[in-house]
């Protein structure tokens, strides 16, 4: 287990790194990259998660090891690895327990018509309307389902679903809570784009289901809605709607080698591992073996 509490250090660690340089990024990049390629930037944590828990590439003398390279040896000697096994696995399902309790709150509002328009679901995901979608006329309601057609053609359900898993692994980690959150706000924004680079000449249409739109008392964690406790749409998403929009030119590009830049970066960031125990042969002494076959 000190080996398992090692790697959570580690992968906490780089994608800690990680999400503090696109929090850094976004205010930056915000009108000056799409808002689908400013989403995609969130791809950069979660590999950077992975790349930190690929086997280093190199073997170092234990002289020069680091202390990264000797924190399970510091963890068993320290015995507190059943303690803190207990305690993070308590976490995990604490906080699986409190995310299931929201799911079902969240599902249980749809079907009283108070919820949505969201996506919910992993495997089988659907939309949800509220029971009063005639309050938008009919453009409105087609924008607004094209907007959460929008989130299951990209598969934002399954990204939703992965900051879950994370989020439950990590949940001491308060960056993963704010991660999730500028992620899935990032997420709504992105949506907001798609479907106005699609339909862009109803632009007004969309700023006015957008003001029809009620937030949903809290969003579900698997599924696509805007965060409750984000900055109120009206002061994001219409000034969005508002602007000419960017397009998402060598998005896909820029986000692949940014992702694959940063799980390189945090594979080749690793400690260098001690060497395995292997008999120098060099230094053997060569045995003869003589074996008589006469009868």
């Amino acid at each position: 287990m000190a080996e398992l509490l090692a790697a959570l250090i580690r992968a906490n660690l780089a994608g800690s790194l990680a999400v503090l340089l696109v929090l850094a990024a976004r205010p930056l990049a915000r009108g000056r990259l799409a808002p689908q390629t400013l989403y995609g930037l969130w791809v950069v944590p979660p590999l950077s998660m992975l790349g930190a828990l690929l086997p280093p590439l190199t073997a170092a003398p234990k002289d020069q090891r680091s202390f990264l390279a000797d924190l399970p040896g510091l963890l068993e000697s320290s015995g507190l690895v059943p303690t803190l096994t207990f305690v993070w696995l308590a976490g995990v399902v604490v906080m699986a327990a409190v995310f299931t309790l929201m799911q079902v709150r969240f599902l249980m509002a749809a079907k009283a018509g108070r919820a949505g328009p969201a996506v919910v679901g992993v495997l089988l995901p659907r939309i949800i309307m509220p029971a009063d979608e005639n309050r938008y006329g009919a453009e409105e309601r087609r924008l607004v389902r094209a907007h959460e057609q929008a989130h299951l053609a990209r598969g934002d359900h399954r990204a939703v679903a992965l900051a879950a898993v994370l989020q439950c692994l990590a949940w001491f980690n308060p960056l993963a809570t704010l991660a999730v959150r500028r992620m899935r706000l990032d997420q709504e924004l992105a949506c907001d784009a798609t479907v106005l680079a699609k339909y862009p000449r109803q632009r007004r249409a969309y700023a006015e289901a957008l003001l029809k739109t009620q937030l949903s008392p809290a969003a579900p964690p698997l599924g696509c809605a805007w965060p409750p406790n984000a900055p109120h749409p009206l002061e994001v998403r219409v000034t969005q709607v508002a602007a000419a929009q960017r397009p998402p030119v060598a998005g896909s590009a820029l986000v692949a080698g940014l992702g694959l830049t940063a799980l390189l970066a945090a594979w080749l960031a690793q400690p260098a591992a001690p060497p395995h125990d292997r008999p120098q042969w060099s230094n053997q002494r060569p045995i003869l073996v003589l074996v008589n076959l006469a009868p």
